[in-house]
């Protein structure tokens, strides 16, 4: 029907005969309110509500369109329109010497009737064909509608002969499109913002799992669009979205109400135009919906006629954006005023006077109070009354003004400038301190409050202003609440909506297959790993040096472990060490007291000191590996280690060889230089020498040094000392194996010597008892975890160590100090000799 429309009215504009009579098809439509002046300013509000369904035919004449119910905020707006009209008028500074003048249609909430409105306010009320078809429009600019849909309708027209249209209500993001509607204004911010701020109202809330319902129209799809885009890169999640037309079945709302009862979010987003509102409520409290907290759009957040007790149950605690809040001085005294008597032949002013005073102007009919027009508004509290949150009506104030200044700067200017570009270069402040201009999409900055449905001590519900969104702001602190208590629908505590239940601190989120990112499992974090916020994606590794908790929610310093003197085993094996070292001071002091006697002296006293020398030293350097690793310790520890044992070995290796050669000498004159006390001390220097240079070249080209070790026990550092090199240290232990088997060779085979005195089969003996330690010792040392590697280390040395002692010593000892009778020239020499 719109595009026949223009292309008829294209056709009338562009006749060339100016003489040429028209004649208007139809019926036109008459404005409802209306005033003439040099300049006319339109009007389409819904002022009507519901609208009837007319029935179509091929062979008849639609029927005309009927809107009923007035809608009281609706007819406000259209009276601050006179108001800013007549204030205008009356100024000495804005347009002097002009009058301004209106038209104002009822747009009844739908595209229908909308269409007509926009038609009538082109065309004007002529019907004769005594105007010619190329006569201007009747007005110069439109204000309206107040739904987005019906905007675009009006657009689609008005566009065509470039009238623009200033909205106070249209919030649709599509209509900023300049490419589309080039000379459409709106005093009330996009919806694109309204949008984002209710994601991230929702993501502050912690709601991330919420329903949806939305107007079946531009404003609702387009509105609801942009919100789930917005709420999805919050991590908000919606689990349904419901469309609801005003024109939709019973049957059809009832279902989107199940939709909604069914559904486990708690939250519903209602991105709803006022007609949509209605029914839905109707049905939500025939089907008792409650229970749910409600985030409303801007369209019906501050609807005063919703806050009737009827709605309250359903509708307490809810929470929405709104444009701030103003006052303009002397409009409730100019509503008050309104009375049918003003326009004794507008039927507007006379349902209006019916609908609020519940009387009629008709006489004589039974059971209805007969209206007297002398009724007082003053005692009626009511939305047009209501004054109170002048938000919307505020939005049709700027509107009117922003027209009145533009016309004035396009007749000062004396250029014929079209009015479109002088309304996109206003500027200026109202007399509240209000600025108003708009951007290069035609719309003002985004700055909205946050209102929450509270209750007055007298129970009535109240928009209680309790934070506040500005887009003109850094994205993180565009959201500010402002610390007021908000109600919430339970009025006790904030409703819980999320589809999964947190996840604590030590767990991570888990996305669930075929269910959206907001349904999640919670895994446990892996040892070792980390997360210090509820809800983490992730778990974060803690540092090299640190692991996690038992609840795995913060990295801790790893237990620091070394074999230390202070606890048990260390300690055991440190007294262990004391005890070996003096012990054999002790033997040391014995073999010095009684050096003089038989035995001292054919065990070679030299060698047999020497021996102990070493075997102090074998028992003292374990020390060495008790204690945090440094570099001197880890360097001393293994060079200590070999040089005592090579020592020692030497010394054995020596008196080894003195026994064998001692006894296997044919004549005592060869004895002598053979057993020598030179020879002994060059073969014990040289062995230990070797050793030496094993160790010093071991400690210049890769010494030992200090180590964290935090591979082998992930949950501990283990410090410890690197060999180096291994070659270095399997090279001192090797030589240390070698001069060890020398000597068990060697005292195998002088076994067979004088019995009372064979020292070579106590040296078989203690070099068995030593190789055996040592082997046994390698695979230990291999496979044993964190500081009992260097338990076993030090096991080895105390055990071969003792093992040397008491094999060599103990014998001895005992002659020594229990049977000092046998320590005679004559038994060591045997019965044979």
């Amino acid at each position: 029907m719109i595009s026949v429309v223009k292309l008829l009215v294209i056709a009338f504009l562009s006749t060339e005969e100016n003489t040429v009579l028209c004649e208007m098809l139809g019926s036109p439509e008459v404005p409802l309110l209306t005033k003439k002046g040099d300049i006319t300013i339109g009007g389409a509000f819904s002022i009507h509500s519901q609208i009837s369904k007319p029935s179509f035919s091929l062979t008849h004449t639609p029927e005309p369109l009927t809107c009923s119910r007035i809608n009281l905020r609706e007819f406000r707006f259209a009276q601050t329109m006179i108001f800013a009209v007549e204030e205008i008028n009356n100024s000495s500074t804005l347009l002097p010497n002009i009058s301004v003048g209106y038209k104002i249609f009822d747009s009844c909430g739908s595209t229908l009737p909308s269409t007509r409105a926009v038609m009538g306010l082109l065309n004007g009320q002529e019907r004769t064909a005594e105007k010619t078809c190329s006569s201007h429009s009747s007005v110069h600019v439109i204000i309206g509608a107040s739904e987005s849909s019906s905007t675009i309708v009006m657009l689609q027209i008005c566009g065509t002969f470039q009238i623009p249209v200033i909205s106070h209500f249209a919030t649709c993001a599509c209509l900023s499109n300049r490419k589309d509607y080039p000379s459409f204004f709106r005093t009330i911010p996009s919806d694109y913002y309204q949008s984002r701020a209710l994601a991230k109202l929702v993501k502050y809330f912690g709601w991330t799992w919420v329903g949806a319902v939305r107007s079946d129209n531009d404003y609702g799809n387009n509105g609801m669009a942009t919100f789930i885009t917005a709420a999805s890169q919050e991590g908000v999640c919606v689990e349904y979205s419901e469309a609801i037309s005003r024109t939709d079945s019973s049957e059809e709302v009832a279902r989107v109400i199940e939709v909604i009862r069914s559904g486990s979010a708690r939250v519903l987003i209602a991105f709803l135009a006022q007609g949509e509102m209605d029914i839905l409520l109707e049905e939500a409290l025939k089907q008792n919906l409650t229970g749910l907290q409600w985030v409303g759009s801007e369209s019906w957040i501050t609807a005063s006629h919703l806050t009737t007790k009827r709605y309250s149950g359903i509708l307490t605690g809810s929470l929405g954006f709104t444009i701030r809040k103003a006052k303009i001085a002397g409009l409730r005294e100019f509503l008050l005023q309104v009375n049918p008597s003003q326009d004794p032949q507008n039927s507007l002013l006379r349902e209006f006077w019916e609908t609020v005073f519940g009387c009629s102007f008709q006489s004589r009919l039974p059971g209805q109070i007969q209206c007297s027009g002398s009724e007082k508004l003053e005692d009626i509290n009511n939305p047009f009354t209501d004054v109170s949150q002048l938000r919307i009506s505020n939005n049709v104030y700027k509107a009117v003004y922003a027209i009145a200044h533009a016309m004035h700067n396009l007749l000062n200017c004396g250029q014929s400038a079209k009015i479109v570009k002088h309304l996109q270069d206003v500027n200026f402040t109202l007399q509240s301190g209000e600025k108003v201009y708009f951007d290069e999409n035609g719309d003002p900055s985004a700055m909205y409050e946050l209102v929450n449905w509270q209750r007055n001590q007298a129970g009535d519900i109240i928009f209680v202003a309790v934070g506040s969104y500005d887009a003109s702001l850094p994205n993180e602190i565009q959201l500010a609440i402002n610390g007021i208590n908000i109600t919430w629908v339970s009025e006790s505590q904030m409703p819980l909506s999320v589809c999964s239940e947190s996840c604590p601190p030590g767990f991570r989120q888990a996305a669930i297959k075929g269910k959206p990112i907001c349904c999640f499992s919670c895994i446990a974090c892996a040892a070792g790993e980390i997360s210090n916020t509820n809800n983490s994606a992730v778990c974060l590794p803690c540092p090299l040096e640190c692991w996690s908790n038992e609840d795995r929610s913060q990295c801790v310093p790893k237990v620091i472990e070394f074999l230390s003197f202070g606890e048990t085993m260390g300690g055991l094996l440190a007294a262990f060490s004391l005890f070996g070292a003096s012990l054999t001071l002790a033997v040391s002091c014995v073999f010095f007291r009684l050096r003089h006697t038989p035995l001292v002296k054919a065990s070679n006293s030299e060698l047999s000191f020497l021996l102990l020398f070493s075997l102090t030293l074998c028992f003292l350097c374990s020390l060495t590996f008790i204690g945090q690793p440094t570099e001197w310790s880890c360097m001393l520890r293994h060079t200590a280690f070999g040089a005592s044992f090579a020592l020692c070995m030497s010394c054995i290796l020596a008196k080894t060889i003195t026994v064998v050669i001692a006894f296997k000498a044919t004549r005592p004159a060869k004895t002598v230089p053979q057993c020598s006390a030179a020879l002994q001390r060059t073969s014990v220097l040289s062995c230990t020498l070797l050793q030496l240079l094993i160790c010093v070249l071991w400690l210049i080209f890769a010494p030992p040094f200090p180590y964290k070790n935090t591979v082998h026990a992930t949950e501990k550092i283990i410090l410890e000392c690197n060999l180096g090199s291994p070659l270095g240290f399997w090279a001192v232990l090797g030589y240390i194996g070698l001069l060890s088997l020398l000597c068990f060779i060697l005292a195998f085979l002088s076994r067979k010597l004088p019995d009372n005195f064979n020292e070579a089969k106590f040296i078989t003996f203690s070099m068995l008892i030593f190789c055996a330690v040592w082997v046994t010792f390698i695979p230990a040392y291999v496979s044993s975890p964190g500081k009992f590697t260097v338990a076993v280390e030090i096991f080895a040395i105390l055990a071969s160590s003792f093992g040397l002692f008491f094999s060599i010593f103990a014998p001895k000892c005992y002659i020594l100090l229990v049977k000092p009778e046998r320590n005679t020239k004559r038994h060591m020499m045997g019965r044979n000799h």
